[in-house]
């Protein structure tokens, strides 16, 4: 069997990244009936009932204190549309995570790739371990976007040419870049989702700073927007806390 090139796939480039909530079950008194049941039993059941509100309290002890597993007892999927390079830096957090990409074996990929915008910093000063990241020049903005956007037309050519000479789509999409986007659902629980928020934003709260790179820092930014209209009262807690998944 072989793919025939169409027409209509031609690259497009694109800056943004894209997290959108699917489904959830995820509210602020999942934590105080998982942290009740250690003295209240079967009468924890009650806060369900109750307002969330009444017991903020015990949500920032919980947090402070680091009696993390009541922040477990929920759930959040996201739809994620992203580099390819951003997803093998996702994945590395795999505790409390669950996640199904899109196949390059099963179905042709489409040529969306990613090319930084002009709000990216792309000049690294200093050391491993010691650096901070600058503007760059009009120049190397302008090199950047060129050579990206003619490596990925190029890229795309010879993994369509291949395709269509009948090779198998996992061998042709070797040919492709890491810039090149994928997608994927992921479910976490709010207590992975901390932690993924702490290594991966940078936040003027945080007790322990964080280095990431900004295109992972988009996602964590968008999944956290969507987890704070959920568990308000968390959210708060973490953020007061200095930002440590407990």
């Amino acid at each position: 069997m072989t793919d025939t090139p169409a027409e209509d796939l031609k690259p497009a480039f694109r800056s943004d990244v894209v997290v959108e909530l699917v489904k959830h079950a995820a509210n602020d008194s999942d934590v105080l009936w998982a942290a009740r049941v250690s003295t209240a039993g079967e009468q924890s059941l009650d806060e369900l009932k109750k307002d969330p509100e009444r017991s903020k309290g015990l949500i920032n002890y919980l947090m402070r204190d680091r009696h993390g597993s009541p922040f477990e007892h929920n759930s959040m999927t996201f739809f994620i549309s992203a580099p390819i390079f951003v997803f093998r830096e996702f994945m590395r957090h795999r505790v409390g995570w669950s996640y199904n990409e899109e196949s390059g074996r099963y179905r042709r990929l489409q040529p969306s790739f990613y090319v930084p915008g002009k709000d990216r910093r792309l000049v690294q000063q200093g050391r491993p371990g010691k650096y901070v990241f600058v503007e760059g020049t009009e120049e190397q903005y302008d090199l950047t976007t060129r050579v990206m956007e003619d490596s990925y037309r190029q890229s795309y050519e010879a993994y369509q040419e291949m395709l269509a000479a009948g090779v198998a789509r996992e061998v042709a999409r070797a040919v492709l870049p890491v810039g090149l986007f994928s997608s994927m659902y992921a479910t976490c629980n709010a207590r992975s989702l901390m932690h993924f928020l702490g290594l991966r934003t940078q936040h003027e709260l945080a007790t322990t700073p964080s280095f990431p790179q900004r295109e992972i820092e988009m996602v964590g930014e968008q999944m956290e927007a969507h987890w704070a209209q959920l568990m308000p009262l968390t959210h708060a807690a973490f953020n007061a806390n200095g930002r440590v998944a407990p």
